[in-house]
């Protein structure tokens, strides 16, 4: 399996390999887990170069639209494969199935764009200058003003700060951020134009930090503050996203 996020994490790839077997179906449940813990408002699956002639891997798929649309805000959902499959033709006949299936990964992504909400999502570019973590916190600010989640203001300001410095001082590059509301919870992304992921801070056994190049003490306070982060793989970069929660 692969795993790639757009600019905002909003939507993600993921692409399945080789043949179906019930490890592989295990493999394919966790990492759309993962993805659904993250910003995701969309997940696009690209089983074009997957293989499972009689179409066994029916149960695994329903289940995971199932895990898509059961959360607070549901999570768009989409197969891309070749028309003339087993397992196509099984999705396509299944009762109550809602799988939206498409041939190609354009056709897909076409669609999946067109379905996303905006009212809930803020998001610019900022140069990778000091003034622009000044610019992501008030972005956080105004947001958490407008939709009225003034409980989270305060955290969820200092996790993207730390997340936008982390992007200055080591990507140096432009950076997408986005502001993402999900009901009472507010999701966080930075996306830059370094493939290399964010590493904690480790400690030593007497409890002292050891150096590290990848802006680890920031992620401590993002770690400490934010219920969930973690870091995608984007084209020609990444996405590091936080969620803070009430």
């Amino acid at each position: 399996m692969g795993v790639v996020a757009d600019a905002s994490s909003s939507v993600v790839e993921i692409k399945v390999y080789g043949h179906w077997s019930q490890q592989l179906g295990e493999q394919i449940i966790a990492g759309l887990e993962l993805c659904l813990a993250g910003p995701s408002e969309a997940i696009i699956v690209d089983l074009r170069d997957f293989s499972d002639l009689h179409g066994l891997s029916l149960r695994y798929w329903l289940a995971a639209q199932r895990k898509a649309q059961g959360g607070a805000l549901p999570v768009i959902l989409a197969l891309c494969m070749p028309p003339a499959t087993m397992l196509g033709y099984r999705l396509r006949h299944h009762d109550g199935n809602s799988l939206p299936l498409f041939a190609t990964m354009g056709e897909a992504r076409a669609a999946v764009v067109g379905r996303l909400r905006r009212g809930h999502r803020w998001q610019t570019r900022l140069a990778p200058v000091p003034l622009s973590v000044r610019a992501a916190r008030g972005l956080v600010e105004r947001a958490c003003d407008t939709w009225q989640l003034h409980d989270l203001r305060q955290g969820a300001a200092l996790v993207m700060s730390e997340l936008a410095a982390n992007a200055v001082e080591h990507a140096g590059t432009e950076f997408v951020l986005t502001v993402l509301r999900r009901g009472r919870d507010l999701h966080l992304a930075v996306r830059d134009g370094d493939t290399r992921f964010p590493r904690l801070v480790e400690r030593t056994r007497a409890g002292q930090r050891l150096p590290i190049t990848e802006g680890g003490r920031g992620l401590m306070l993002v770690h400490a503050v934010a219920a969930r982060w973690g870091a995608i793989p984007a084209h020609g970069g990444k996405v590091v996203w936080a969620t803070v929660s009430a």
